[in-house]
Parts: C-alpha cells; sequence; structure tokens
C-alpha cells in the first residue's frame, strides 16, 4: 500500500490487487490545530470537570471605603486608591469632588486623565473634637446663635473645634447640583464627617427633616458622630438655592 494523496482532514490510499486492479480507499483521521490549546478526550474512567475557571484575566471590583449611592448619578466614599480603579470604571462617572486639602495623589490624577474624569476639590480640614468636649461645642453654638453672633457664611466666633468652611461646602453644592457633572462621587478622608456634612446639607435642599438627615449621617460616622457636624447642617441656609430637584437623573449621553 501507498499514500498518493493527503489532504486536510483525509488522506487516501491505494491498494492494488492480486489481478493488478487499483483499489482507492479514503480513510477519515482527526484535523489537529497545534495553535489552540483544546486539550485531547479524556480516556475512559477519567472524571472531566464541569467547568474550568480561569483567574488570569479576573477583574477585581472592589468600593472604596464607606462606598453607597446618594442619587440617582450621586456616589460617596472615603478616599479611593488604586486598588478601587476598577470598580469606579464601571460607574462611568463624569467628575469627583474632593473635600479634602492634601495635594491629590498623582496616580489618582492619572486615572482621572485616563477616563475623563474631572476634579473638583474643595479643602476642607478634618475638624476634631477633644474627648468630651463636643456637648460644649453645641451649647457654644447654640449661644451664638440665640445672641446673633453666629452666622454661616462667615461666623464671627472663633470656635476651634468646627472647621467645615460654609462657603466651600456651597461651592461643593453648585458642582453638586450641575447634572452635566453627573455620574459624580463625593469623598472626602474616611467618608464620613465632611462628606456627610455635604451631603446632609443636599437633603436640606431635598426637604428631608432633620431626624433622617441625622440618622443618615449617623450610619456612615457610626460611633464617631459629631454633635457639631449635625449642628453645622441644622444651621446651614438653603434658602439662597433656588428650583433645585427633589432628585437626580443620570444620564448617559
Amino acid at each position: 500500500m501507498k499514500l498518493i494523496e493527503k489532504t486536510m482532514n483525509k488522506s487516501i490510499k491505494e491498494e492494488e490487487k492480486d489481478d493488478g486492479s487499483k483499489i482507492f480507499q479514503t480513510i477519515e483521521v482527526a484535523k489537529v490545530d497545534h495553535r489552540s490549546n483544546v486539550s485531547p478526550p479524556p480516556s475512559a474512567g477519567t472524571t472531566t470537570p464541569l467547568l474550568e475557571v480561569s483567574t488570569g484575566d479576573e477583574l477585581s471590583l472592589l468600593p472604596p471605603l464607606n462606598f453607597a449611592m446618594v442619587d440617582n448619578g450621586i456616589f460617596r466614599s472615603g478616599f479611593p486608591d488604586s486598588t478601587n480603579f476598577s470598580f469606579l470604571k464601571t460607574l462611568g462617572l463624569r467628575s469627583i469632588i474632593s473635600l479634602c486639602p492634601e495635594a491629590y495623589p498623582e496616580n489618582n490624577m492619572q486615572f482621572l486623565k485616563s477616563n475623563g474624569i474631572k476634579l473638583f476639590q474643595f479643602g476642607i480640614k478634618g475638624s476634631k473634637c477633644l474627648p468630651g468636649l463636643e456637648n460644649e461645642v453645641w451649647l457654644h453654638l447654640r449661644k451664638h446663635q440665640k445672641e446673633g453672633s453666629y452666622t454661616n457664611g462667615n461666623s464671627k466666633t472663633t470656635e476651634p473645634f468646627v472647621n467645615i468652611s460654609d462657603y466651600k461646602i456651597r461651592e461643593a453644592l453648585k458642582v453638586l447640583l450641575e447634572e452635566k457633572n453627573h455620574p459624580l462621587l463625593i469623598h472626602c478622608n474616611r467618608g464620613k464627617h465632611r462628606t456627610g456634612c455635604l451631603v446632609g446639607c443636599m437633603r436640606k435642599l431635598q426637604k428631608w427633616c432633620l431626624t433622617s438627615i441625622f440618622d443618615e449621617y449617623k450610619r456612615f460616622a457610626a460611633a464617631k458622630a459629631r454633635i457639631s457636624d449635625q449642628m453645622f447642617m441644622e444651621l446651614f441656609d438653603v434658602s439662597s438655592f433656588k428650583n433645585t430637584p427633589m432628585s437626580f437623573s443620570c444620564s448617559s449621553s
């Protein structure tokens, strides 16, 4: 027997009878693509796994600390880092409001630039009361409020424990209310106090009652909730903001 022709899927072999006549027999053979990673069929008695999972290209979607949705197209969190970038990309963010005064990390700036995200930074120093002084702050502010010496825009007090800037919160709210900036993420260091105050002032614009505003604030601040922050939100004057929507819509256009 001699091989006279070979094709991609078959071999044609020629045989001769004793009398010299020829018989052609076609034999089907399997086509093997050496470029593929397909394993050969398992031998008898071999158990084949139902599903093969590849971990090499798995995408880790890890949200930042204290991440939550505030409203349609508005999110809040603690300071995001590189481990959160894959998750943030899924939000399709257009803007980030940072309430931290420190220079924005270069790694974060590169992420914003590569994804077309605009940064609005309103540097507000974190406020921290010494243990046991929160009630004194509350009483102090109440006293000045009654005397008329405390104003939100230009406080005449020298209270050392209240560092939330009324002006910067107002400017941040203007950015927040512009739907062209949505989807948008608000963050401070841990997503508790400064972020909580900005969100709380937004809730006042949405006509939330103070009890609900404080409940939301405490849900994120937990044991570190500050009376001074709640006082700030209570005294914040929203009368200068006009035609504020009760809720927001997130447009993908």
